[in-house]
């Protein structure tokens, strides 16, 4: 870990970190009296302005067939179209975006672009797809069934739906930033490895990952069968990262020690691989003076099992150091 110290602390006041390209920093965490709290970038502050979260609407894809999903769009206070803004995508969008949950991403975003640490952002909330023509009323801040179908594949398939179909419809009603480096992609489990999964086919896109509580486990794949051949799960990538040119992509990684141990991997041990891919891959590419991208990355190891809190926790200080840069 580069000498790097474990961090198994909870929040109260965060510093960050930041270390070359060449050599993953790692989020610092200080102890605070009631564990993994919200802090007050994650809570309605008197005297901001508010910001608005249209939504939800539906959407039919045609490239992830017979599928409808919600999605939700936040638009910052004061946004003008005549100046492009930041994106931020989100998976699992009913429940990034609910007020009084863990993450409370437009709240984060909102007090952040109050305090000009990062740029205007349009916030893009979308939750998987639900099998058939209708979204059910029920489901709240449930899965919708489509899930690990879209989320857990390493194909372009879910890639091609966000860049070719709800780019352009969000394009339509608000102007925004082409520079890949001025867009993130986010989520938590599955969502986070969807996020990584964008990046990686299409980091001419985006260039930002947020990753918490990653599922690089086997969740994707599937067994030879009848012909077919066999289809690889998130396990996979640490394979592939070493042994390809690192992509030009600003990474952080978040997993607690206590998360999932079950038939489709270690999910903790499956986040420690994907840190020690990226960095492997920077390192060959340094020692070996070949021109090019580097990973920049981040990370923090929690003691926390597999839930968002630690994500909420944690989101302000990673969009400040993903964005940061960004402000003059």
């Amino acid at each position: 870990m580069g000498g790097l110290k474990a961090c198994f602390v909870a929040f109260s006041f965060v510093s960050l970190c930041l270390g070359s390209v060449s050599q993953a920093a790692e989020l610092q965490l200080s102890p605070g009296p009631n564990g993994y709290e919200l802090g007050l970038d994650s809570q309605v502050q008197p005297g901001v302005p508010r910001g608005q979260l249209k939504g939800p609407f539906l959407f039919h894809s045609e490239i992830i067939e017979n599928t409808v999903r919600q999605y939700w769009i936040y638009e910052p206070a004061g946004y003008s179209p005549e100046t492009s803004a930041n994106l931020l995508v989100f998976q699992d969008g009913q429940r990034a975006t609910n007020p009084r949950g863990s993450l409370r991403v437009p709240q984060v975003l909102e007090n952040l672009i109050h305090q000009k640490v990062i740029p205007p952002t349009i916030g893009l909330f979308i939750t998987p797809g639900q099998r058939g023509e209708v979204y059910p009323d029920d489901l709240g801040m449930s899965n919708p069934n489509h899930r690990a179908q879209e989320y857990d594949a390493m194909s372009d398939r879910y890639t091609r739906f966000l860049v070719d179909e709800m780019l352009p419809e969000l394009s339509k009603n608000y102007s925004i930033s082409e520079d890949p480096r001025r867009r993130a992609i986010g989520g938590t489990s599955s969502g986070a490895i969807c996020a990584f999964t964008v990046a990686w086919h299409r980091p001419d896109q985006f260039r930002n990952v947020l990753s918490f509580i990653g599922s690089y486990v086997s969740i994707g794949y599937l067994a030879a069968k009848d012909g077919q051949a066999m289809v690889p799960g998130g396990d996979l990538y640490p394979t592939l990262i070493r042994r390809e040119s690192p992509k030009p992509l600003k990474i952080f990684l978040q997993d607690g020690t206590n998360d999932l141990d079950n038939r489709f991997g270690n999910w903790y041990l499956a986040n420690q691989r994907m840190l020690a891919a990226l960095e492997y891959a920077n390192g060959t590419a340094d020692r070996r003076n070949r021109p090019g991208a580097r990973y920049e990355l981040n990370h923090l190891w929690t003691d926390g099992r597999h839930s968002d809190k630690h994500a909420g926790a944690i989101l302000p200080e990673v969009l400040r150091w993903i964005w940061g840069d960004l402000i003059d």
